[in-house]
């Protein structure tokens, strides 16, 4: 899914592909381990979409990715 789809959900879509996302990530990742994925890429892409998720969640959430918590 591109930036700019993304960018226009809901945070509660955002936490809900997020969590498909994963669980798509742990099936791909048990699908290599027994040789059985022939597009290892496809590992690459999804990552790279659960961070941008991330991202958009923690900006919707007002929290910024590099500032340090409050103690």
């Amino acid at each position: 899914m591109e930036y700019k789809e993304l960018k226009n959900k809901a945070e509660k879509e955002l936490q809900k592909y997020l969590q498909e996302s994963l669980d798509k990530l742990r099936e791909l990742r048990f699908k290599v381990a027994s040789n059985q994925l022939k597009n290892v890429r496809e590992i690459r892409v999804l990552r790279q979409n659960i961070a941008r998720c991330k991202y958009l969640l923690s900006q919707k959430r007002g929290t910024a990715v590099n500032e340090p918590a409050e103690k």
